[in-house]
């Protein structure tokens, strides 16, 4: 269920004007099989696509995300977001909008980082990544881009793609700590179950 979301505006006589924009969609949670889900490329560059993403970007600063893919808020679509700040841009900028994107290069250098998700929340784990990676993909307008990270944007960018191929955080741990995670998450959705 989406929740609307009121913003105050001032008209042009300083009249308080409240305008309904975006919704916050639910976020999924492990273990939703829908999380393991392939996504598909996106075809269509129209209003629901931009609606999505205005929606998404919401969602992904209400739960204080440095990212968020299409696939865990439950559509199925190559598509994610990257905070700004994440993105070394400047906190007024919009989240970088990666449609069908596609690594073109993972340097050989490795970071190794405690590392959460939005889909586990309250699990962090410490994962091996590469150190800087370059991606093209297209934006919401389907413009062609390609861009290089590294540190945390270049781990935001890894992390958010691997949803995208139905790859979860509990896939880079070992089997103890793997069962750990899962017996976690299994408690934690019987007491939010109604």
């Amino acid at each position: 269920m989406a929740v609307p979301r009121c913003r105050v505006l001032l008209g042009p006589s300083s009249d308080v004007i409240l305008s309904i924009e975006m919704s916050i969609l639910p976020i999924l949670r492990f273990p939703d099989q829908r999380l393991r889900e392939t996504s598909r490329d996106v075809t269509s560059f129209d209003d629901d696509l931009k609606r999505l993403v205005a929606d998404m970007t919401d969602t992904m600063y209400l739960a204080e995300g440095a990212g968020l893919s299409a696939i865990q808020v439950g559509v199925p679509l190559r598509l994610f977001l990257v905070d700004p700040e994440v993105a070394a841009r400047p906190a007024t900028d919009p989240p970088v909008v990666f449609i069908n994107p596609q690594i073109v290069r993972l340097s050989d250098e490795e970071q190794t980082g405690d590392e959460g998700c939005l889909s586990f929340p309250g699990i962090f784990v410490p994962v091996k990544r590469a150190m800087t990676a370059e991606f093209k993909a297209l934006d919401v307008e389907g413009k062609p881009f390609t861009v290089e990270g590294s540190g945390l944007f270049a781990r935001a960018m890894q992390h958010e793609h691997d949803h995208l191929a139905g790859r979860l955080l509990i896939d880079m741990v070992g089997p103890v700590k793997r069962q750990i995670i899962r017996r976690k998450m299994r408690k934690e959705a019987e007491v939010e179950a109604p």
